[in-house]
C-alpha cells in the first residue's frame, strides 16, 4: 500500500490513535479529526510533519464537509478517510432513556454518514480512493446492555454493504471493520467478561493490515467474530442461552 494522505476521525483515542500512530510509521501523513481540539494539538506537536489536527464533531454536517475540503487544500489531496469516530453508553430497560439512542445515533451512525457525504464526491469525481468504516461485531446480533450501540453498528453494517455496490462502479475501495472487544476507555464502560480482549496496538496491526487486503470486512480478533456470526446463526431461543451464558447477563 503506497502512503499518502489518510483522514482518521476518532484520531484522539483508542483504536483511531492506534491505527494513526501505526500509518504515521509506514509513511502515512495523517489527518486526525476528533472533538478534543487540546488532544489533536498534543499529537500534532508531537509527530511535527506526520500528524495534522482538523478538530471536528463528526455530528455537524456543515463542520463535516469543511474539514475535508481544507485538507484536500491543505495536504494536497486525500487517498483514505477512515471513520472511526463512535461512543458507547451501556443501556439497561430498567433505565430506558430515549437520550441514549439519540445520542448514539447521531454519533456512531448519523457521525459517519456526514463524513461519507463529505469525501464521497472527491473520490467518484477522481476515480480513486479507499474509505472505511469503522463498525462492530456487536453489529451482528443483539448483546446485553448494547441495545443503542449495536443498532447503530447493525445500520452501518447494512448501510455500507449496500453503498459497495455503487462505489465499486467508481473505483473507490469500501470496506467494513468490525473489531471485537478492545481495551479502549469506550470498552472499560462494559460491566461484563471481554472475552478475546485486544491491545489496541495489537488491534491497529491488525486494522492496518486488513486496509491493504481486498477482503470487504476487517474483523478482529477473527476467531471471536466466526464465533459471534455462528452463534447468530442458531435459533433464538439457543441463541439467548448461549450468550445469557457467557455473558452472565
Amino acid at each position: 500500500m503506497s502512503a499518502g494522505c489518510v483522514w482518521i476521525t476518532g484520531a484522539s483515542s483508542g483504536i483511531g490513535l492506534a491505527l494513526a500512530e501505526r500509518m504515521m510509521r509506514d509513511g502515512w501523513a495523517v489527518a486526525g479529526s476528533a472533538r478534543s481540539a487540546d488532544a489533536l494539538s498534543a499529537l500534532e506537536s508531537k509527530h511535527q510533519g506526520k500528524f495534522f489536527a482538523y478538530p471536528l464533531d463528526v455530528a455537524d454536517e456543515v463542520a463535516a464537509r469543511d474539514v475535508v475540503a481544507r485538507i484536500r487544500q491543505e495536504r494536497g489531496g486525500l487517498d483514505m478517510a477512515v471513520l472511526a469516530a463512535g461512543t458507547h453508553e451501556p443501556f439497561e430497560v430498567e433505565d430506558f432513556r430515549t437520550e441514549v439512542f439519540g445520542k448514539l445515533v447521531g454519533i456512531n451512525l448519523m457521525g459517519v454518514v456526514n463524513c461519507l457525504a463529505a469525501v464521497a464526491p472527491g473520490f467518484i469525481g477522481e476515480k480513486r480512493g479507499h474509505i472505511a468504516v469503522v463498525s462492530s461485531v456487536a453489529g451482528y446480533g443483539g448483546l446485553p446492555t448494547a441495545a443503542a450501540y449495536g443498532a447503530t453498528k447493525a445500520a452501518l453494517n447494512n448501510m455500507t454493504a449496500s453503498l459497495k455496490f455503487d462505489f465499486d462502479r467508481h473505483n473507490v475501495k469500501l470496506q467494513l471493520v468490525c473489531p471485537g472487544f478492545v481495551r479502549t476507555p469506550l470498552t472499560d464502560r462494559n460491566p461484563f467478561p471481554m472475552p478475546f480482549l485486544m491491545e489496541p496496538e495489537d488491534a491497529a496491526d491488525a486494522f492496518y493490515r486488513g486496509l491493504q487486503s481486498d477482503r470487504f470486512e476487517i474483523t478482529f480478533p477473527r476467531r471471536f467474530a466466526l464465533i459471534l456470526k455462528l452463534l447468530n446463526m442458531l435459533p433464538y431461543g439457543l441463541y439467548f442461552r448461549l450468550v445469557q451464558r457467557g455473558t452472565g447477563k
